[in-house]
């Protein structure tokens, strides 16, 4: 497989968001199959790690739509979204260089720790299940506007997670993994059984 190439096809598959915001790097030395880090507010540019060595692995029905959930994993990670997360840190951040202005030591340190503790909570969020979850259901409905079905995108979603496990030969699936099938199961339709309510948003 040659990685131009694959970059190419794959830009095409994603949607205009994730163009704008993501870049495809190659990165052979890396044991995972496709990885991120987690986005910092201050990065413009969200980059997805692909072994194509190991991506090569994959049909390409699922490397789609392991690469459209990475995309809206990383897209639907939002900094600044009006919350009372965002609100408490920005308020923190505030009153930290307000207090700093008047070099009252503890007013710094008590507005510094109430900052981190929303960033804290933001980052905490972005990287639960329910994040997890939700890019699965964008990264399917993407792949809808690409003439899959919702049924054949998600089976091919469920048996990409499957598939990157053995490849990077990992011994199982994680509690996040293990949930995401599930709940990909019952959407494509091989499951009676859908994620549990406190589960499903």
């Amino acid at each position: 497989m040659e990685p131009n190439v694959e970059i190419r096809r794959l830009l095409d598959v994603m949607p205009a968001s994730g163009r704008m915001t993501t870049k495809i790097v190659s990165k052979p030395e890396q044991a995972k199959v496709i990885d991120a880090s987690f986005p910092q507010p201050w990065n413009q540019t969200r980059p997805i790690y692909i072994n194509f060595d190991l991506w090569r692995c994959l049909a390409k029905p699922q490397r789609d739509l392991l690469l459209l959930q990475m995309v809206s994993w990383l897209t639907g990670v939002k900094w600044f979204k009006p919350d009372i997360y965002q609100g408490v840190v920005l308020v923190g951040m505030l009153g930290g260089l307000l207090e700093a202005s008047q070099s009252d030591v503890v007013g710094v340190a008590i507005a510094g720790g109430l900052s981190a503790i929303a960033a804290f909570r933001i980052w905490r969020t972005n990287k639960s299940q329910e994040s997890e979850l939700n890019a699965d259901a964008a990264a399917i409905r993407i792949a809808q506007r690409r003439g899959y079905s919702e049924a054949e995108a998600a089976q091919h979603l469920l048996l990409a997670i499957e598939a990157v496990a053995k490849i990077e030969g990992r011994s199982g699936l994680n509690f996040t993994e293990l949930i995401r099938c599930q709940n990909l199961r019952a959407i494509a339709g091989l499951s009676p059984v859908g994620m549990p309510e406190s589960y499903d948003k």
